[in-house]
């Protein structure tokens, strides 16, 4: 059975305001609703970079190339890019990756937080499966893939105000 571990560090100082205000904007601007996405969005892309500056000093071609086919399947890097370039990785590139961030930058929802709730709810659907994690990091081949069934309800009407005027048309035109 694999070991459970944490997917995330805390961070060392937990009221740097630096680091605050840098949370609550990256908060905004992608719609996440806790902290703890962003903790565990750093700490992939920490991992990414550990990989490739361990890859560095190896010189390891084989390993090297897993890596950089994983990220470009990921949309994290272009092809033909090199390890230089996992080292610029930022939280941003990842959470751009983020099937929430997704949905709403291809106009399926008018906010992130309509996005979360669609997917939430079960609206969205990738390569036709149902996927209910905002979080799910969405592959370059699966981007396109992405289906929204979920349609603008209509505003509730009341019964007796909302017909009242139709019906007073139809009878004056008799």
């Amino acid at each position: 059975m694999k070991k459970l571990r944490k997917r995330f560090k805390r961070p060392k100082r937990p009221y740097d305001t630096e680091q605050l205000k840098e949370g609550k904007e990256l908060k905004k601007s992608y719609g996440l609703r806790r902290k703890k996405e962003i903790w565990i969005a750093e700490e992939m892309v920490r991992g990414f970079r550990q990989r490739a500056r361990k890859l560095i000093s190896v010189s390891d071609k084989e390993k090297e190339e897993i890596l950089l086919k994983k990220l470009a399947k990921l949309g994290l890097l272009p092809k033909g890019s090199s390890l230089d370039d996992v080292l610029g990785l930022t939280v941003s590139n990842l959470l751009e990756r983020r099937l929430e961030t997704i949905v709403f930058k291809a106009g399926m929802a008018k906010t992130t937080k309509q996005a979360r709730q669609s997917i939430v709810h079960g609206f969205v659907r990738v390569k036709g499966r149902k996927t209910v994690f905002p979080s799910y990091i969405v592959t370059v081949e699966e981007e396109s893939a992405i289906k929204s069934s979920f349609k603008q309800p209509k505003p509730p009407t009341r019964r007796g105000v909302a017909a009242a005027p139709e019906q007073a048309d139809e009878g004056g035109e008799e």
